[in-house]
């Protein structure tokens, strides 16, 4: 978690609270270093060079698909100089519009790399369109 980025996802969000941005003001507030914001994980998990990894290993074309849904659970705060490491893996595949779309849920955990303590988990539902049933319709 690098201090440049959150900067920049701030200025991205509209954030101005300096103890995103000020190492005082994040140590005044009580923090031990600058907090990334909650969203920031967001720009953790679309870092991954292989973004869509696991769609393309289900044989998904990246091209038909749209982001339907996110939740997140945070568990403990992260800040500038913390390594985090996330997994992902799907949790359920289904369709609807008989089988026009498809909804992968996947979850991917974030852990602190030095502790292996958790500290979030985000579960997304990707939207698939099956070209195969539009052309059948």
């Amino acid at each position: 978690v690098e201090a440049g980025k959150i900067r920049l996802f701030c200025k991205a969000i509209g954030e101005e609270d300096p103890i995103y941005q000020d190492e005082a003001a994040a140590k005044a507030a009580g923090y031990r270093a600058i907090p990334a914001p909650p969203t920031f994980l967001t720009a953790v998990t679309n870092d991954d060079p292989d973004k869509g990894g696991l769609l393309r290993l289900l044989g998904v074309d990246i091209g038909l698909i749209l982001h339907g849904e996110q939740h997140y659970e945070y568990i403990a705060p992260v800040h500038v100089g913390d390594k985090v490491t996330c997994q992902s893996k799907v949790l359920d595949i289904y369709d609807k519009k008989g089988g026009a779309l498809w909804f992968v849920v996947s979850e991917t955990e974030m852990k602190d790399a030095s502790s292996g303590k958790p500290v979030a988990k985000a579960r997304s539902i990707t939207v698939v369109r099956n070209p195969d049933a539009a052309k059948k319709a």
